[in-house]
């Protein structure tokens, strides 16, 4: 009984979650993947140009992957909430549920950047050696990796090599070089929000946004979704007092990124 009971107490230790939508192409360690897919620690996970996919942690956390993504779970533990996921190209979506375990993280590297967040909901992708940080809810810790700084930022000026904390609302862009004329965008901050929302969807049953600080999200996302006509799914949770109120708005996005 011990040899067989063994082995299935290490693999369930190993699971790291499940697949709860798609939109195909979609792969797991390189083998088609579906809805209800077990995913395991250091599984890797892939998309193509149409693909997308959103997956449910142990521990409650929701990752939304883009078209054209790749990212690896190195853990995921929700025991000792221990999470580290790696990007390695391609667009995220965090809905990260509160640490309340000691010594607790839930971290997401990049080739360039390290983010660690407490229980937040946030956006990440890496492209052309930048890695973009957009948080919706909370506050996240961006920390450039060696040889990376800081290209733009509200909280940080371009050139810093030191942690960057981007609150509800913010962004941080880390590179290798800041461009002589400064880091330039063609978008506004809440069209850079949007977008990121919209390319993380996956349409379907919306999914809440993580419970932390009801008003930041609130203000965030409805502000987000005035702006460019709530083009996508989303999950707005107010809370006041011991009630919570959930709004929710499940428009898929017309096309894919």
């Amino acid at each position: 009984m011990l040899l067989v009971v063994c082995p299935l107490l290490a693999a369930d230790s190993q699971r790291a979650g499940e697949v709860k939508a798609l939109i195909p192409a979609a792969a797991r360690n390189d083998q088609p993947v579906n809805v209800k897919d077990a995913l395991d620690w250091n599984d890797l996970l892939r998309t193509d140009a149409k693909g997308r996919l959103r997956a449910g942690l142990t521990d409650g956390s929701i990752l939304s992957l883009g078209s054209n993504s790749e990212l690896r779970v190195v853990e995921s533990n929700a025991q000792s909430q221990q999470t580290s996921i790696d990007i390695n190209y391609g667009k995220l979506r965090n809905q990260v549920v509160k640490i309340t375990k000691p010594g607790g993280k839930y971290e997401v590297k990049t080739p360039n950047a390290v983010i660690g967040v407490v229980g937040t909901d946030f956006y990440v992708s890496f492209a052309e050696n930048r890695t973009t940080v957009i948080c919706y809810v909370g506050k996240v810790a961006v920390t450039p990796a060696a040889g990376a700084q800081v290209m733009k930022g509200d909280n940080a000026a371009s050139g810093s090599t030191n942690t960057v904390t981007v609150s509800a609302g913010q962004m941080v862009v880390i590179g290798v070089e800041v461009p002589p004329g400064g880091y330039q965008s063609s978008s506004t901050p809440a069209q850079l929000a949007q977008a990121s929302m919209e390319d993380t969807n996956v349409p379907g049953q919306p999914v809440q946004a993580a419970k932390v600080g009801g008003h930041a999200l609130r203000n965030t996302l409805i502000g987000v979704g005035a702006a460019a006509g709530l083009g996508v799914g989303l999950g707005i949770a107010e809370t006041r007092g011991g009630s919570t109120k959930t709004v929710t708005a499940n428009n898929p996005p017309t096309s894919a990124p």
